[in-house]
């Protein structure tokens, strides 16, 4: 005979309607009362927690899901708006490189934390997820062999007590009940094994899930918190920056403590980048080529620092007075510790 289809003969096909159309004609005759029904109370109290349990691990892997979505968008976003301040930041400002890097730690945090979340969770999830189908076909399976179990167990009955018995018949039935009996309850009792298995190792599922998602989060905050001090910390610095330039050069209104004129020979106004003038109280002898002799009662004009970082607490930056007025250069500056002096 031909085949109808691959691995299906027509033969094949006239069986499994015939099957279809008994346990279809058992489930009528159940349904009517006219023939009994195996039901077993503590199986489907299984198959209910089961499908509870399908349908709620389906839920939370659709909710992280959407989860890493939006970790991806944020990310997406964060890199935008430190690329923004990346290429808007001028060279010559303060912390260029820092700036620069902070903006790739930024974004390798993000990557590693999607990256981490889907490892550990989602892909963990899905693993345990992808057990379902094949139990749910099973149950299914289980299902209809005990429709075809109830209706060879009935057809043996019928014969059993008709009035003109065929032994033959009896045979063939009683054959065919013990089949179908030992097919459904191979199947009863492995789903009976592993149906309270599987519910069990969803508290373990939700730990693992969670658990990784909340130690991954930490870190993740964690290390961001840092990058964000570390950004603010530039900021500040860089408003500091633009502070002493602006007291460099608007000395005359800064806010900084009131400056001494310094005569220059010609208009007597500071010259850009001196804030205020001291005064030496004590002798000092320089101990390095990058430092200021002092002799007590010297005027010292004082400098702001190029970089904020250079200076060490106690000492300033400054040129004698005297070579000011005859130089207008300040070749000759150096440091010199602050308490050796006092403003004037």
């Amino acid at each position: 005979m031909a085949e109808i289809g691959k691995g299906v003969t027509a033969g094949k096909l006239a069986i499994n309607v015939q099957k279809r159309l008994t346990r279809a004609q058992e489930k009528v005759l159940q349904k009517l009362g006219k023939a009994d029904e195996t039901r077993d109370a503590a199986f489907e109290e299984m198959v209910a927690n089961f499908n509870k349990q399908m349908t709620e691990g389906t839920k939370l892997q659709k909710d992280l899901k959407a989860y890493l979505v939006a970790v991806k968008t944020m990310h997406d976003a964060s890199r935008r708006l430190q690329d923004c301040l990346a290429d808007m930041y001028e060279p010559e400002w303060f912390g260029k490189e820092e700036m620069d890097s902070l903006t790739e730690d930024t974004d390798t945090l993000w990557l590693d934390y999607h990256q981490n979340l889907t490892d550990k969770s989602l892909t963990t999830l899905d693993s345990y997820l992808a057990q379902f189908p094949d139990i749910k076909a099973r149950i299914a399976k289980r299902d209809r062999k005990m429709v075809d179990f109830d209706s060879a167990r009935h057809h043996f009955s019928s014969l059993q007590k008709g009035k003109k018995k065929d032994e033959a018949k009896i045979a063939k039935a009683e054959e065919e009940l013990g089949r179908a009996q030992k097919i459904f309850e191979e199947l009863n009792v492995e789903l009976q094994d592993e149906l309270p298995t599987l519910w069990d190792n969803r508290v373990g599922v939700y730990v693992n899930t969670f658990q990784s998602m909340a130690r991954h989060q930490e870190k993740f905050h964690g290390e961001m918190s840092k990058l964000s001090q570390n950004l603010n910390d530039i900021m500040t610095k860089l408003e500091e920056q633009r502070e002493l330039n602006e007291e460099a050069n608007h000395s005359e209104s800064a806010s900084s403590p009131p400056k001494s004129a310094v005569t220059n020979g010609s208009d007597g106004e500071l010259p850009p980048g001196f804030i205020y003038k001291v005064k030496a109280i004590h002798d000092y002898a320089a101990t390095d080529g990058d430092e200021l002799e002092l002799k007590t009662g010297d005027s010292v004009l004082v400098l702001a620092f190029d970089n904020p970082d250079e200076q060490d607490d106690g000492w300033l930056l400054g040129v004698q007075e005297s070579h000011w007025v005859e130089n207008k250069n300040i070749s000759a500056k150096g440091v010199f510790p602050e308490n050796f002096t006092q403003k004037v």
